[in-house]
């Protein structure tokens, strides 16, 4: 699947900074061979010091699923999933649900119903499930502070790169010619910088975190449907429960967006 705003919001970054540079009539100046190699091979290079290299072989996959994420199930589905099994589980008994669980294609909601099927206690099985969330959750966070990482090297670069043509420009105050080419390395750098941090590194890193929020919502959806069929509901109480839970909990973020969003930027008024 294409994440069409992935590529829409890259491409209206591109042609915004385009216009303005064709507009200033510049665009061929910041071509720099030079400046690229310092600002990305830097980058690159300060990043791998910084992780193992077991989390950077992740980066490529992480970068692909940014702008085609695999196709999954939404929360309706997950719901009306969760309700069929509920009414099966009340028609058939639980033990019926054993089938359902080798066909299902989500490992996470199938290894919830087999240790329903398996008869586990709800405590083991919430307890166990959370924890795989919470692993899941920080695994997945690790590759995002990756990219978010390069998108702090990447100024940086930039800044060194401006230092750099900032000396040259020193060394050559009697030559003209040099002095332009050396003034070019100083912009270009800082431009890359500041374009591969705003348009690549942090964009992936943001979006990383959003394809885990909304997995790691789903899979708390799953839990409570998981204990629901297990204690017997009957499919219109799961349907109200799972859709009651996944409303409170987007009620929730969206008040902690809000709240994050005062707090940083808002006027208090008095």
């Amino acid at each position: 699947m294409i994440d069409l705003m992935t590529f829409a919001g890259l491409a209206l970054g591109i042609a915004a900074v385009y216009y303005v540079m064709a507009r200033g009539q510049i665009q061929a100046l910041l071509l720099n061979i030079d400046a690229f190699v310092l600002v990305f091979g830097g980058t690159i290079a300060a990043t791998l010091v910084t992780f193992p290299f077991k989390l950077l072989k992740q980066c490529p996959h992480g970068l692909w699923l940014t702008f085609f994420p695999p196709r999954t199930e939404g929360p309706g589905d997950i719901i009306r999933k969760l309700v069929y099994l509920s009414g099966k589980a009340r028609m058939s008994g639980i033990p019926s649900l054993q089938d359902d669980a080798a066909k299902t294609n989500d490992r996470f909601l199938r290894e919830g119903i087999q240790m329903v099927v398996d008869n586990y206690p709800p405590e083991v099985i919430r307890d166990s499930l959370e924890k795989e969330i919470m692993f899941t959750r920080k695994r997945h966070g690790q590759l995002a502070g990756v990219f978010r990482m390069m998108g702090t090297y990447s100024p940086i670069f930039g800044l060194l790169g401006t230092l750099i043509g900032v000396v040259q420009v020193l060394r050559n105050l009697q030559d003209p010619t040099a002095m332009g080419t050396s003034m070019a390395i100083a912009v270009t750098t800082t431009f890359y910088g500041i374009f591969g941090a705003n348009f690549l590194f942090l964009p992936v890193s943001g979006k990383l975190n959003a394809h885990t929020e909304e997995e790691m919502l789903l899979k708390e959806v799953m839990i409570e449907g998981i204990l629901s069929i297990q204690e017997g509901d009957i499919p219109l109480l799961v349907s109200k429960k799972l859709e009651s839970y996944l409303a409170f909990h987007l009620r929730e973020k969206e008040l902690h967006g809000k709240s994050a969003v005062k707090s940083t930027g808002g006027v208090r008024k008095r």
